[in-house]
């Protein structure tokens, strides 16, 4: 019986030597989702690079959600030699969720005070006190954002060592792939959770330790993020020019806010992947 179509090694004896050993297609198809996504992260991680790259994603989850379906998927995933892997790939599926969550949860927060200060300005019953109170308000949401997304990436510092752990026994095609899948999904969510801040990463940074491919030069993109933060600032504190600085704090909110809706979209969509393979993955195990 063959049983090791989607893998170029095995440790199963039962092995036909009839049939050739060779990856499945939609193993194929993963890895060539993968590499595209590989080769985004060599390109830009501007805000229209990372909407492209949610939805790589999405289609690079969906082919795994195809995999898990197959029975030589299942039966791989089920082999007690393989055990600890399993154990580390249930894990990183919770990672994957928790950081989805927190950079939905970062887009949620901004979104809401964006409308009431949208609100104020539309109205522009209260003046220039209520506007200021509101953009004070909307600093210090801003503040909460940043620190939830600082806390987030610090718990990925040794998320590299984890998906790493076992580099040395590659004999098992689908579960290599799965922990790539890990590398590269967290790698996107990394550089989402830093567009969302507004901060830049400089060579010295050491808290990137997810995607080692990301070269610096990609993180020296100011996101629209950072550039409402700036127009914030400056409506807050100028003492000139009000008029400009409210026609750029206005711009920018729109900006922003189409930016949210289309980023908010490819989360919820990927999160719901996420879900999916989780509970597909529990399901095998628990067969």
């Amino acid at each position: 019986m063959e049983v090791s179509q989607l893998n170029t090694k095995t440790h199963f004896h039962a092995r036909s030597n009839s049939m050739p050993s060779r990856p499945h297609p939609l193993i194929l198809q993963c890895n060539e989702h993968l590499d595209r996504l590989r080769s985004s992260n060599e390109a830009s991680s501007s805000s229209s690079s990372l909407n492209h790259k949610l939805g790589g994603l999405q289609d690079l989850h969906e082919c795994v959600e195809k995999l898990f379906q197959l029975p030589l998927s299942q039966e791989a995933l089920n082999h007690e030699c393989q055990e600890n892997r399993v154990d580390e790939l249930l894990n990183g599926s919770l990672r994957l969720l928790d950081v989805c969550t927190a950079a939905k949860d970062s887009l949620l927060h901004t979104k809401e005070c964006m409308r009431e200060l949208q609100s104020v300005i539309r109205r522009r019953k209260g003046g220039e006190v209520e506007l200021k109170a509101e953009i004070k308000k909307f600093l210090t949401s801003r503040k909460v954002v940043k620190k939830a997304i600082s806390k987030a990436l610090a718990n990925l510092k040794g998320t590299s060592k984890n998906c790493n752990i076992s580099s040395a026994n590659k004999d098992n095609q689908l579960i290599s792939l799965l922990e790539n899948v890990e590398e590269v999904t967290l790698s996107t969510f990394q550089a989402l959770l830093q567009l969302i801040s507004g901060t830049t990463q400089s060579k010295s940074s050491s808290w990137s330790l997810v995607s080692k491919k990301v070269s610096c030069s990609q993180l020296a993109y100011e996101s629209e993020f950072a550039q409402l933060d700036e127009a914030l600032q400056s409506c807050m504190f100028a003492k000139t020019s009000k008029f400009e600085s409210m026609n750029k704090l206005q711009n920018q909110l729109e900006k922003v806010e189409s930016l949210t809706h289309d980023l908010e979209e490819g989360l919820e969509f990927l999160f719901r992947r996420l879900i999916k393979t989780r509970v597909a993955l529990l399901n095998i195990l628990n067969h």
